[in-house]
């Protein structure tokens, strides 16, 4: 679901990457304590599997796009910061090899979606595996889904109040928040589902292989 440049005004992607980038090194601080050397071929694998699930992209009327994610998926098999950088530069080479997202725009695209996805992720799996492990995974991917429609909703349903001419008229994205949810949410809704299927069947495979798993 990414944004793409010009959609956003620069009083929302200055700041996005202001944080997006203090982000980024929080994420890398310590890093080589989350990787060792049977763990990073597996965080490429999974990030190149990422990659490829983020290209196949509908298009939605709010001003984004549907697809599957993957970031619950690599936050759950090998931590938060690895899961936000990788998925970091997912969005980096997707913008620039194919348009996908944009460069001013990655700061709010790595924030929604990998940052914030991937919390609400492990929140949730924390949360629900002591009921059930599976419904955990599941509910988790589809939570960091729904976690990312709903705040770049948010952002692209505020640029009308934030950056307008004279006239009241927008000056960049020019839909309103009532546009916005629906249009985002109700397709991530059966996304989500998706999601939530994908991410189980890889877990479940990771756990039969024995990979060692970050603790919960």
């Amino acid at each position: 679901m990414h944004v793409p440049d010009g959609f956003l005004s620069p009083q929302t992607w200055i700041p996005a990457w202001g944080l997006a980038i203090g982000a980024w090194a929080w994420a890398a601080r310590d890093l080589r304590r989350h990787l060792d050397e049977a763990t990073v071929p597996r965080l490429a694998m999974l990030t190149a599997l990422a990659y490829g699930l983020g290209l196949v992209m509908v298009p939605l009327p709010g001003g984004s796009s549907g697809h599957v994610l993957g970031v619950a998926l690599l936050t759950l098999l090998f931590g938060l910061k690895p899961a936000f950088l990788a998925y970091s530069g997912v969005l980096l080479l997707q913008a620039l090899l194919f348009g996908a997202g944009g460069i001013t725009t990655l700061g709010i695209n790595a924030l929604a979606l990998g940052l914030a996805g991937g919390v609400v992720a492990l929140l949730l799996f924390r949360l629900l595996r002591p009921i059930h492990e599976g419904t955990a995974v599941a509910l988790a991917a589809w939570g960091s889904v729904m976690t990312g429609a709903l705040l770049l909703a948010l952002v692209l349903g505020a640029q009308p109040l934030l950056a307008s001419q004279a006239d009241g008229s927008p000056l960049f994205f020019p839909f309103g928040w009532s546009i916005t949810l629906p249009a985002l949410l109700i397709p991530h809704l059966f996304i989500g589902l998706g999601e939530a299927a994908l991410t189980l069947l890889v877990w479940r495979h990771a756990r039969q292989r024995g990979w060692r798993l970050p603790s919960p």
